[in-house]
């Protein structure tokens, strides 16, 4: 964009320059030689004329050092917009498929309770590992009571195949199935309060009747996960 305007700087700075060259030679030209006419008459007179050129040479650099510039205003892009983060679904209606699981029940108080299913998870997994199957699905937690105390659970994990040498507290059986609503938390399980605090407000508003329990899905692994990086689905299956 300002390459024109710095092409017409340099040509008025060469039109004096030509000007007074030119002047200069015609003046030469016209004033009357001291010495012999034949002598002083020769064409070597104008020779102050020929200068004139290299005026014109030394703006040319001008021309391609100013080009750069008109490059690099389309080469600079405006800066791309952030993209828009959708939220999480809140309420979402779905329908919950049984899946093979291998479950092991505990109870639990409320002050220790995260410490307490990570506890139950590590034995599934340990497990699991012993006898080299792998889990086919993300680690679930399905409340079967609670009071002000604590609760009772089942832990679960997903398998394509029975484990052997199952502890007392360990059994092979299915995940809930049927209607549900569809919450997601992100961060502590301290926080969950919260979480299932908007749940109840939820479903007051849309006066929608819950069986008594819920189930959380664990998508990021609780045994690898810092606890405030957790995502955790929630199910709240309906009557």
């Amino acid at each position: 964009m300002n390459f024109p305007r710095c092409l017409r700087l340099a040509m008025v700075a060469l039109v004096p320059a030509a000007a007074i060259s030119l002047g200069l030679g015609n003046a030469l030209a016209q004033s009357p030689p001291p010495a012999a006419p034949p002598a002083v008459s020769t064409p070597a007179t104008p020779a102050p004329a020929t200068p004139a050129p290299p005026p014109t040479a030394t703006p040319a650099p001008a021309a391609p050092t100013t080009p750069p510039a008109a490059a690099e205003t389309p080469a600079t892009p405006p800066p791309a917009a952030a993209p828009v983060q959708t939220a999480d679904p809140f309420g979402e209606q779905i329908t919950l498929a049984p899946k093979t699981v291998v479950i092991m029940k505990g109870n639990a108080n409320w002050d220790s309770a995260f410490d307490t299913l990570i506890d139950s998870f590590k034995s599934l997994s340990a497990l699991l590992d012993k006898q080299g199957i792998k889990p086919a699905g993300n680690s679930m937690i399905v409340y079967t009571s609670t009071d002000d105390t604590g609760f009772t659970y089942l832990a679960e994990i997903p398998v394509d195949q029975d484990p052997k040498n199952l502890t007392k507290d360990m059994s092979i059986g299915k995940s809930p199935e049927g209607n549900a609503l569809k919450f997601v938390h992100r961060g502590s399980y301290d926080n969950m309060d919260n979480t299932y605090e908007a749940i109840t407000n939820h479903l007051d508003d849309k006066k929608l009747e819950a069986k008594d329990t819920f189930i959380e899905e664990y998508i990021t692994d609780p045994l690898k996960t810092a606890e405030d990086k957790l995502v955790i689905n929630v199910y709240v299956p309906l009557k």
